[in-house]
């Protein structure tokens, strides 16, 4: 399924990416550090969302309390809290 996300306190000002089986394909930054973006989306290319997660999840920018990498967690936490677990 394919998502959007606006990414919020950073340069970068959408992220869209696909999770299949809770695996992320095709994810794509708009704005931002266009090679830095880029390395990221290749990097978690076919990695499992939970892992990109805990590898992602507070890393900053500088001085501000976020990053594109810490927004894509945060993207990521967020669709897979609204996913149901099969149990």
């Amino acid at each position: 399924m394919k998502y959007q996300y606006r990414p919020r306190g950073v340069c970068s000002y959408e992220l869209e990416f696909e999770l299949e089986n809770g695996v992320i394909h095709n994810a794509r930054f708009e704005g931002g550090c266009h090679g830095n973006l880029q390395g990221i989306c290749s990097l978690v290319e076919g990695m499992p969302a939970q892992q990109a997660v805990e590898r992602l999840k507070g890393i900053r920018c500088g001085r501000k309390d976020t990053s594109c990498p810490d927004q894509f967690a945060r993207a990521l936490e967020q669709v897979l809290a609204e996913q149901p677990v099969a149990i």
